[in-house]
């Protein structure tokens, strides 16, 4: 009696990979907009400087950060969606998931590239007041550790 409820259960899920689809459109999509705004307002202003080329490239980094994030909130959808709905789902080979391992590393990596994104966006940003020292160490110490987890998680598929 139990059973097919709790085999049922699973389409639970459902909710998380919606949610995840959504989200990764709206930041997809904003991302998008934004992108062509900020070209459009380059182009009207005509702030064509070394102050606006590097204003310009500290935006787009910041930018990218949010494409990663809309680029993780895919991959969260498709993989839960593979993992419990339809293992079937058609997606790059790079993109396939088979474990909660192979969706744990996926993430990671990915956690990893916005952290070094955030960083690069603070370096570019720095007013040599903060302690971006301290900032670094924080970050590289978390990427490391990130590091270990995925080449402990790939090393032991082998």
């Amino acid at each position: 009696m139990l059973k097919p409820l709790l085999e049922a259960s699973r389409y639970l899920v459902l909710a998380a990979v919606l949610g995840a689809l959504i989200a990764a459109a709206a930041l997809l999509i904003y991302g998008f907009v934004d992108s062509v705004v900020v070209i459009m307002r380059t182009l009207r202003t005509g702030d064509f400087s070394t102050a606006g080329a590097k204003a310009m490239m500290y935006y787009f980094i910041e930018l990218f950060d949010l494409f990663l994030l809309g680029t993780v909130m895919l991959i969260m959808a498709l993989s839960l969606y593979a993992l419990f709905i339809d293992a079937d789902l058609k997606i790059p080979a790079r993109l396939q998931i088979h474990t909660f391992e192979d969706l744990k590393v996926n993430l990671m990596t990915v956690i990893i590239a916005v952290m070094a994104v955030t960083f690069l966006g603070q370096v570019m940003s720095w007013d040599g007041k903060s302690d971006l020292l301290s900032v670094g160490v924080a970050v590289a110490l978390v990427i490391a550790a990130l590091n270990v987890f995925v080449w402990i998680a790939k090393s032991s598929k082998k």
